[in-house]
């Protein structure tokens, strides 16, 4: 006998730009997802498009959506460009825009932008003080502890303010989420990995994540691609760091010493598949929509789902199946 689990998913979001589409090629996709039932979309910024410009057309296209950075560097802008273009997305999405802030890593802050990665905790906490005072419509003169502003106030203060949350990997982060943000934004994650982050953050307060979705039956192929994405990510030492935290140290100790020594196909090969698994979603849609389930029964507010191009299911074809109105055709989480 099968057991059908409620859908309780109040929120499902979506990674835009998709990956195998530029921003301009998506206007159809993207206006296409309020009926799919999305209730978000949320834009990253890295080394492809920027975080704001694919929001602005969205929120055109699709009026019904919320709309969120995932995230904007701390770093990378000035405090006062930053409330600036925070404020001309909240003009364009009232009461939809969600401002995602973060510390990012040093390879896009100093390698890539010429900044630089100093105290990452202090200049977020530092950030997201400065925008709250600053998208109130308040003039801020005020000496952080890693900038300071003098006499900055927005021209045209957003009418309805938006809410700023922040990518937080670890207690102290999560924590300051908690107490003076109104979220915060994890990233490359099981589904009992959730528990622990959420015990950090509290109750009460909205979790974000990114998950990785392969729409495939071929789980040696998402293996091999996983296995790639992951000695990229989990390389970077905030990154790393998360995972010792989540109690990955011992099993991912082999891939970073053989990333240390400049062997990358070594530090893929022991990668076990189980944290493969454990960490990207894969399987037919039905088997997907069910995992990322798992993950809101465990905690999670909003899963935001990025779908990964694995050749055999078409984007667009994986969009509309992972959506919540495909599980009409399927009982979203049927455990035996």
């Amino acid at each position: 006998m099968v057991a059908v689990r409620r859908w309780t998913v109040k929120r499902w979001g979506i990674t835009i730009p998709f990956f195998d589409r530029t921003m301009a090629e998506s206007k159809e996709l993207v206006a296409e997802l309020p009926g799919l039932g999305y209730t978000d979309a949320w834009s990253a910024e890295v080394s492809g498009t920027d975080g704001f410009v694919p929001l602005a057309l969205a929120a055109d296209w699709a009026p019904e959506l919320r709309l969120g950075s995932a995230i904007i560097p701390v770093s990378t802008r000035g405090p006062g460009l930053l409330a600036m273009s925070a404020a001309t997305l909240a003009d364009l999405a009232p009461g939809r825009f969600v401002l995602g802030i973060g510390a990012s890593s040093p390879v896009i802050v100093e390698r890539w932008n010429a900044g630089e990665f100093v105290k990452p905790y202090g200049r977020t906490r530092d950030t997201l003080r400065f925008l709250k005072q600053a998208l109130a419509g308040e003039k801020v003169t005020e000496k952080y502890e890693t900038f300071e502003v003098r006499g900055f106030r927005l021209d045209r203060a957003p009418k309805v303010q938006p809410k700023i949350v922040l990518a937080a990997l670890r207690p102290r982060m999560l924590r300051l989420a908690a107490e003076e943000a109104d979220g915060a934004i994890t990233n490359w994650l099981s589904p009992q990995d959730v528990g622990k982050v959420r015990a950090e953050l509290g109750a009460g307060t909205e979790l974000i994540a990114r998950l990785f979705v392969c729409v495939s039956e071929d789980a040696e192929k998402v293996r091999r691609l996983g296995k790639r994405m992951l000695a990229a990510y989990l390389t970077v030492p905030v990154y790393a760091a998360f995972h010792e935290w989540l109690g990955r140290g011992e099993v991912l100790r082999p891939m970073h010493e053989a990333w240390a020594a400049g062997d990358r196909q070594g530090a893929l090969d022991v990668i076990p598949d189980e944290v493969v698994d454990a960490l990207i979603v894969h399987g037919d849609a039905a088997t997907c929509r069910a995992r990322v389930q798992e993950y809101v029964d465990n905690g999670l507010t909003t899963p935001v789902l990025a779908p990964i191009a694995m050749g055999d299911v078409p984007i667009p074809e994986a969009v509309r199946a992972l959506a919540p109105a495909a599980s009409a055709a399927f009982p979203a989480s049927a455990a035996p």
